[in-house]
């Protein structure tokens, strides 16, 4: 499911911070490397939703760019094999990524909307909102059945942001709990690490 949550997250973010999906009583999973990983239940799920928050010495619009680079993006979103855009249109953009999983679990992939919310302080919200039947199913891909969530880009300085990365997603298919588990704290920690060098070499 790591995968799969990083579908979500390497594809972009939710339908903003009200969402249906929206979590209750997080607790951190992981606190490492200025990183903070918190995990809460979805009602009606048995999968948890995932939040990531750190702070990158780099400027809100470095960070887009480099989160709009679609393609160039699936090398910093964990467990990403490609991606790309399918439509732009205004402030939307839908996008189509696979995503690698550990043997014997069929590869996820998943269709993205992506909201572009400009902030008047500066700061950036894309919200994330899985739309499966966008396109038809891929052979050899179960299609993640649901994504909503969102990464939050607040300015603390002329070069310097908070970013925080929430996603919940329902994989489709069968994903073992182990998996789940490890996804969930791998997928957020991982990519804002990964975000994190891109952004500030």
């Amino acid at each position: 499911m790591g995968s799969l949550y990083r579908i979500a997250f390497g594809i972009g973010m939710i339908v903003m911070v009200a969402s249906a999906a929206q979590a209750d009583d997080w607790k951190v999973a992981k606190d490492e490397d200025g990183i903070k990983v918190s995990l809460g239940d979805v009602a009606g799920s048995q999968y948890k939703a995932y939040r990531g928050v750190t702070t990158i010495k780099a400027s809100v619009a470095t960070l887009r760019s480099l989160q709009e680079d679609v393609a160039g993006a699936c090398a910093w979103v964990h467990e990403c094999k490609s991606q790309k855009i399918l439509k732009h249109e205004g402030d939307r953009t839908w996008t189509y990524t696979q995503f690698n999983t550990p043997w014997p679990v069929t590869p996820r992939d998943s269709v993205l909307q992506i909201t572009t919310v400009e902030g008047a302080d500066g700061s950036l919200m894309r919200n994330l909102l899985g739309d499966p039947k966008y396109i038809p199913e891929e052979k050899g891909f179960v299609r993640v059945a649901q994504v909503e969530g969102y990464w939050k880009l607040v300015p603390k300085g002329p070069s310097e942001t908070e970013v925080t990365y929430q996603v919940h997603t329902e994989p489709g298919g069968s994903v073992p709990s182990w998996l789940a588990n490890k996804f969930v704290v791998d997928a957020p920690f991982n990519t804002l690490k990964a975000l994190r060098e891109r952004a500030t070499k």
